[in-house]
């Protein structure tokens, strides 16, 4: 990237939007902005486009569900003019009902699509299937909900809606949740790679996602963003 390209383009600004894994939790009370999927991400664009700056938007929030974040879509996301805007959301969802959750996300990536160049769908991770030595006491009776969730299917149907909803919309997927489900389908023991013991993936999970987004906005071409901008070619 050139002088006058940069000129021409200006930096590149990505909106990573979710809850509390896109914020940056881990164990319990534990944030790590570091580490988190997008910052990797990040780094990783900086080390191919190094003349061109990257701000990296981080609009998640603990606790939050799509059907909340509705409400912040115009302050969080639209008003920092994202050139690409990275959605995840499902793990507090699925404490509600399908169609709360299905309303929401249609909106939400509708809304994207209408207003962002390109937008990404990142699927969560799972969720615990037991209850884990690592979860901290007072959340225990919660994983065993969250287990239930996992082990019925219940989350299965989440995703699998917010994938659907993506495909209509025409948005791409990140679709990291069938990893997950690939590793645990092999044996692994996918409760063990979360850092709370129950929705939080590990430090090595989250660099499982920023290899995923990278693999696709770089070498899948699958999102293809500003094709005569920025982080998208040489010149």
């Amino acid at each position: 990237m050139s002088f006058e390209g940069l000129k021409k383009n200006g930096a590149i600004n990505i909106v990573a939007f979710g809850d509390s894994v896109t914020h940056g939790a881990f164990g319990s009370g534990e944030i790590d902005y570091d580490v988190v999927y997008h910052n990797i991400l990040k780094k990783k664009i900086n080390k191919i486009r190094n003349y061109v700056p990257v701000n990296m938007i981080n609009s998640g929030i603990g606790g939050d569900t799509a059907a909340g974040a509705l409400e912040r879509l115009e302050r969080d996301v639209f008003s920092h003019s994202p050139d690409l805007v990275i959605v995840c959301f499902g793990l507090n969802d699925v404490n509600n009902s399908l169609g709360d959750y299905t309303y929401a996300m249609k909106e939400i990536l509708s809304s994207c699509k209408e207003n962002v160049d390109e937008t990404i769908l990142l699927t969560p991770n799972m969720l615990n299937t037991y209850v884990s030595d690592k979860t901290a006491p007072d959340f225990v009776d919660y994983s065993k909900i969250t287990s239930e969730y996992q082990n019925s299917g219940k989350m299965d149907l989440f995703i699998d809606a917010a994938k659907a909803i993506a495909k209509k919309e025409h948005v791409s997927v990140c679709d990291c949740y069938d990893k997950w489900k690939e590793l645990y389908s092999r044996g692994y023991d996918t409760t063990a790679l979360l850092a709370n013991g129950i929705n939080h993936p590990n430090r090595s999970m989250h660099n499982l996602f920023a290899g995923e987004l990278y693999k696709m906005i770089f070498r899948d071409t699958k999102v293809s963003l500003k094709a005569e901008s920025t982080m998208y070619r040489k010149n």
